[in-house]
């Protein structure tokens, strides 16, 4: 697979004419519980040559390809974008920075937007999109009979995130196992039971109800909502971004 995606970013490149700054994994792989048919989430940040840019209307600054046979789902951002986004502390470009699998990355440029990221994240704004993510996936399986356990690790990943940001004010880690710090003992064991189960089967697996799972979930939610308030926002310099911006489209990072 890992060829099929790098053979499929070079294509993509010479197609449009772009250079790929930075390409990686995202979804439940980066994320570190795959099904066996999970898909292949990669997402990407391009520049276009500088001339692109010079004209009265800005053109796409999205690439999409329809899932394939391969359940492969690729998606890139032209570098505009990502910043703006980035500005707004939107959590996807903060997730697809910390990827563990990285497909490719022009020189200096992880590095550079890692920088960038650590300065516009505003805990508050990423907070308020995960508990609100949270919210919805929780409501699709606690006090149900049966569970999809992908419902069950969504609402984890999304409610446990709040947490993280809550004590630790900052990102919080891509690698769901990494914020497994925060839960206790008899919790941490099941959750690490239901990874294993999760790793084994399929997309569409049905799991009884857990009730340790659905009690630790609600509880956390709740303690979660009565401190967002209490989060500070983003304080990053735009002119920062704006300079980075450039100094890429002229070949900085090339």
């Amino acid at each position: 697979m890992k060829k099929l995606i790098l053979d499929k970013l070079k294509e993509l490149s010479k197609e449009h004419d772009i250079t790929m700054l930075y390409a990686c994994e995202s979804g439940s792989r980066a994320w570190g519980f795959p099904s066996p048919d999970s898909d292949y989430d990669v997402r990407f940040i391009y520049v276009h040559k500088p001339d692109w840019y010079l004209s009265l209307s800005e053109g796409k600054d999205t690439i999409n390809l329809p899932i394939d046979k391969h359940e492969l789902d690729i998606t890139g951002w032209e570098l505009r974008k990502g910043l703006r986004l980035l500005k707004k502390s939107n959590a996807s470009p903060l997730e697809w920075i910390q990827s563990p699998i990285v497909y490719g990355e022009v020189n200096g440029f992880k590095q550079k937007f890692s920088e960038l990221a650590a300065d516009f994240f505003s805990p508050v704004a990423v907070a308020h999109h995960y508990h609100s993510m949270s919210l919805k996936y929780i409501e699709a399986c606690v006090g149900k009979e049966e569970v999809k356990l992908k419902s069950y690790f969504y609402a984890l990943r999304t409610t446990l995130a709040v947490s993280w940001i809550r004590k630790m004010n900052t990102m919080a880690p891509i690698v769901f196992a990494d914020m497994l710090e925060l839960v206790e003992a008899p919790v941490r064991r099941r959750i690490e039971e239901l990874m294993e189960i999760k790793s084994r089967e399929n997309e569409s697996y049905l799991s009884a109800s857990d009730k340790l799972i659905d009690a630790f979930l609600s509880s956390t939610f709740e303690a979660n909502g009565v401190k967002l308030t209490e989060l500070s926002a983003g304080n990053g310099d735009f002119s920062v971004l704006n300079d980075f911006f450039i100094k890429t489209v002229k070949g900085g990072y090339k």
